[in-house]
């Protein structure tokens, strides 16, 4: 094996590249070095006593004799600006600052590191593009080729019943009405803004994630350190083992994208919490499909809610119809992770939910070739967090500035960055920047965005999701609307509070009917494990499953004796399974961490709060094609 590294790369981009044939170097050695078998403490082989969680952050290493004597300095490398994910609102803050830097003819290192093998390769949205951000970010963006092929022509509102549906007018100033919008695939909008981040000078690392966040003495962020890798699935060091690659900066943008692992951690570290709700969320499920060309609508944008979900558990549809050189529709499925019966399932309401006959007749004939699913936060204004802190910032779906009855968050994201960069910029440019801090405090952000049009746009909607929460549900959340928005703007003198929590609603399964799915038929519904093989989703096999347990007896012992297993249901992966003991006696829970497509839910809705979403080994998960 030879590897070539071009000399003419900055420190990051020399080491990135150097680890990359470092570890083709390495495998083709282990491929020819003896097999070694480790064991893990007392009676704990993996022969004896398999372990669910092996991953260092539950078991650390430095208490691990087989990590004894391993290597464990990592690389550092200093840039201006960190930015962890490069999604809408990484890429926008990203252009932004080298936009400004130009303009003032500045030097500026932006890094930005993203854990998926490409960039867009880990998005997925429904989506329905709303451009305001794109025309301040570019104004030319149509003359620079950006992805929005889809004007909106036709906007279609119905409430479902089992065999029937009833339209809803769309009146102009209704949240959902998409006049001006674009049908987008986001991954490939996603993509494209990467193209310009990169012609702009920007540092773009994927197939890196973010796995540590570093503080000064002080206690200000300091930046980020990148995921070790070659690492085997019991947590011993494999002969490949390399340490990741520190990136420190003056200040750390956070855009993980919805309930990030990064995030979490600095809201406990700095208190960003204090003075909101929790935040409430949803999960996503999203299909393409090649329909009959008879059917299909370019710009047609549909949306619906009610069947199959009953009247208290928040939801609802889309289909879009695409206009990307084939007749390509998208289309999917929202649950509100507020929902309380444990027998409920996402995946299996999306599937029925096509079988109504006014989706079916669209879908029938057509092939389905994409699969997907992701976290939504839905808690809107009421469950924002303070997003400065020293050292660091939070933008995009992070702290959640996704407008929910819109059911957008691109636009509201792109934004957040753009005031960030604009707030940062003068700071880290400065020859001598004041801070009280080692890792600069920038305040001045949050003030912008307070000043902004996302906080008027957020206000003006706070209360239609908690409206909700009534006897009436879905029905007196839609009366509420139509009175308090569509009449007086959101500019009621109340805000309604959220149900709080979303893991702590799930009622015991014995209170609980079990609901009863159809079999999937193969044409219009299909089985999980098959979806999610078009989801293009892999992981390296041999490392610690990724979604790490706090207490590996809890599963069994509270989730599935008090909630019959609900993770089996509400992830859309098949992550999740109970199966019996080996011995016939009683059942243990099996993680299949290579199926996880990185949507988040497990973390936000376990009724044990058990579960925690690390990052695996960067290029893993979903490699989605424009979802």
């Amino acid at each position: 094996t030879v590897c070539t590294v071009p000399s003419a790369l900055t420190g990051s981009a020399l080491f990135f590249a150097a680890q990359r044939c470092i570890r083709a170097l390495k495998t083709v050695q282990a491929e020819h070095a003896p097999s070694q078998h480790y064991t893990w403490g007392r009676n704990c082989s993996s022969a004896v006593m398999p372990r669910i969680t092996s991953h260092y952050t539950i078991f650390p290493r430095d208490k691990d004799p087989r990590w004894e004597g391993v290597e464990m300095e990592r690389f550092a490398d200093e840039a201006d600006v960190v930015i962890v994910g490069g999604g809408p609102a990484g890429l926008s803050a990203a252009i932004r600052l080298k936009q400004l830097a130009k303009e003032q003819e500045k030097e500026l290192r932006v890094c930005l590191v993203e854990k998926a093998s490409q960039i867009g390769a880990h998005t997925l949205s429904g989506a329905c593009l709303e451009p305001s951000a794109l025309n301040e970010l570019f104004p030319d963006w149509k003359e620079r080729g950006a992805p929005l092929n889809t004007p909106v022509t036709e906007d279609l509102f119905s409430i479902l019943t089992e065999k029937y549906r009833i339209p809803v007018p769309m009146l102009p100033g209704l949240p959902m009405n998409n006049h001006g919008n674009y049908i987008v695939r986001l991954g490939h909008f996603v993509h494209w803004l990467g193209e310009q981040a990169e012609e702009l000078g920007v540092e773009i690392y994927p197939g890196y994630a973010a796995a540590e966040v570093l503080f000064h003495e002080d206690g200000s962020v300091k930046g980020i350190a990148t995921n070790d890798v070659g690492i085997a699935k019991d947590g011993s060091p494999k002969d490949v083992f390399e340490r990741g690659m520190e990136l420190h900066a003056k200040v750390t943008l956070f855009g993980e994208g919805c309930h990030g692992h990064l995030a979490k951690q600095l809201y406990r570290q700095f208190n960003l919490r204090e003075n909101c709700e929790p935040q409430t969320y949803a999960i996503g499920l999203k299909e393409l499909w090649v329909i009959d060309e008879k059917k299909w609508r370019p710009g047609r944008v549909e949306h619906s809610v009610g069947w199959p979900l009953n009247r208290n558990t928040y939801g609802g549809s889309f289909l879009y119809h695409l206009n990307e050189g084939e007749p390509l529709v998208a289309l999917g499925f929202v649950v509100g992770l507020d929902y309380t019966n444990p027998y409920l399932s996402p995946f299996r309401e999306f599937q029925r939910w096509k079988h109504h006959p006014f989706v079916a007749k669209t879908l029938e004939g057509g092939d389905r070739i994409a699969y997907g699913a992701r976290a939504l936060n839905e808690g809107g204004y009421q469950c924002l967090p303070k997003v400065t802190f020293p050292g660091g910032m939070l933008i995009g779906c992070s702290p959640g500035f996704m407008n929910v009855p819109k059911i957008k968050g691109t636009h509201t994201a792109m934004k957040s960055g753009m005031l960030a960069a604009e707030a940062i910029f003068p700071k880290v440019t400065a020859e001598d920047p004041a801070s009280e801090t080692a890792g600069l405090h920038i305040p001045e952000y949050e003030d912008n965005l307070k000043k902004s049009w996302i906080w008027k746009e957020l206000y003006a909607v706070r209360n239609i999701r908690p409206s909700f929460h009534n006897y009436f549900g879905l029905y007196g959340g839609m009366i509420y609307t139509g009175v308090f928005y569509w009449i007086l703007r959101g500019k009621e003198p109340w805000t309604l509070k959220h149900a709080g929590l979303d893991s702590a609603q799930l009622k015991p399964a014995k209170e609980c009917t079990p609901i009863e799915y159809p079999k999937p038929d193969g044409k219009l519904s299909f089985d999980l494990l098959s979806s999610v093989a078009l989801s293009g989703t892999n992981h390296e096999g041999d490392q610690p499953p990724h979604l790490t347990l706090k207490d590996d007896s809890i599963p069994v012992a509270n989730n599935l004796a008090i909630y019959d297993g609900p993770e089996q249901r509400f992830c859309p992966a098949g992550v999740y399974e109970y199966v019996p003991l080996e011995t016939g006696e009683g059942m243990r829970l099996q993680i299949n961490a290579q199926n996880c497509v990185h949507c988040k839910t497990c973390d936000i809705k376990d009724p044990s709060q058990n579960i925690n979403w690390v990052v695996p080994e960067g290029s893993g998960g979903p490699a989605y094609n424009g979802l």
